[in-house]
């Protein structure tokens, strides 16, 4: 009987050992893996965003380099230009009379050829200033030449560099038949010990997401006249399916000569500006500081807004405020506050 009292009892005590034993041991955690937190960190790691600051367009690499601004002929006889298709910003403006000529702004991309190059205005490198740009003209007016022997800008002429970095086109009379290539403006560049890093300052800019919010009246189509002979005179209309603007001047569509690829555009600013005839050649003065009435077109609607000069840069404002830029390409019209806007200008709202 003690026998098995005492075997009952040490039974007893290795149970409850074993118990003991199996309450305190815990159950492993799995431990975290490495790729995990690897994973996550990636997640939280925000990519770098680079925007061009001539279109607002976003790009994967550095969008910094300075703008390039090219007189270019808007003659007839010099219909379809080179590179219009690449600019990122273009100005037109009267040069004289009732002829305009385009300054074409090159940042974000390089046409290989540009051109028919035609001779400088004051107020086209007041622009090209403004900008930090590069200025490249074949020619000038008297007040011109003395801005840019100033060095006023950097800048290169085909009066010094003609049949060298211009080349003349054999399909074309002059004055309609010089140009230069982006390697030739290098050229340029390199022999005049310019520097290219002068970045432009940027404008603003919609998000990308936010082009669908744009508001304003309908306006399918505008169109701009310079005179009542209609040789500049030029009209933009609105395709829905791209959301971009084409171009047509004489009724034909603006169309770059190098490839036939059309000029397209997201940005339509057409303001008027006090214009004044200053010399019996006819050459002008033009204000581009005082700001005034102005028309904003984008995804198909217009607005009135007011026009500015901020340190250089011409842009749309409203109460005070700048307006936004859609993103992408944009052109600029620039006609004579007499007759203005009311006269000059006319919508197509079907």
């Amino acid at each position: 009987m003690k026998k098995w009292a005492v075997a009952a009892a040490a039974l007893l005590l290795l149970f409850s050992g074993c118990s003991k034993k199996e309450e305190t041991v815990k159950p492993l955690e799995p431990k975290e893996k490495v790729v995990d937190k690897v994973v996550k960190k990636e997640e939280k790691k925000e990519e770098t965003a680079y925007y061009f600051p001539l279109t607002g367009v976003k790009s994967e690499t550095k969008t910094d380099g300075r703008a390039v601004a090219v007189m270019i002929n808007n003659h007839p006889k010099a219909r379809p230009q080179s590179g219009l298709s690449k600019a990122d910003i273009v100005y037109e403006l009267i040069a004289e009379g009732d002829m305009t000529r385009f300054l074409a702004v090159f940042q974000s991309e390089k046409p290989a050829n540009i051109g028919p190059v035609r001779s400088s205005r004051a107020y086209y490198i007041d622009l090209a200033k403004g900008l930090n740009a590069l200025y490249i003209a074949h020619g000038y007016s008297e007040e011109a030449r003395q801005m840019l022997e100033s060095n006023y800008v950097d800048n290169l002429n085909g009066m010094q560099y003609d049949g060298t970095l211009f080349k003349r086109s054999s399909a074309r009379k002059a004055p309609h038949n010089s140009y230069i290539t982006y390697e030739n403006i290098l050229k340029g560049v390199e022999q005049k010990h310019y520097t290219l890093d002068k970045t432009p300052p940027s404008f603003t800019f919609l998000k990308e997401d936010e082009k669908s919010k744009v508001t304003g009246n309908e306006a399918k189509s505008v169109m701009i006249s310079y005179s009542r002979g209609g040789i500049s005179d030029s009209t933009f209309t609105f395709d829905l399916q791209s959301g971009k603007y084409k171009r047509f001047s004489g009724g034909e569509q603006t169309v770059d000569l190098e490839n036939n690829e059309p000029v397209l555009l997201d940005n339509i600013f057409i303001i008027e500006a006090v214009h004044q005839v200053y010399d019996s050649a006819g050459h002008l003065k033009v204000d581009l500081k005082s700001g005034g009435k102005a028309y904003l077109l984008q995804m198909g609607k217009v607005n009135e807004v007011n026009w500015a000069n901020k340190d250089g840069r011409i842009v749309p404002m409203k109460e005070g405020q700048e307006v936004p830029f859609v993103p992408g390409k944009t052109w600029v019209n620039v006609v004579p506050a007499k007759p203005g806007l009311s006269q000059s200008v006319s919508f197509d709202v079907q």
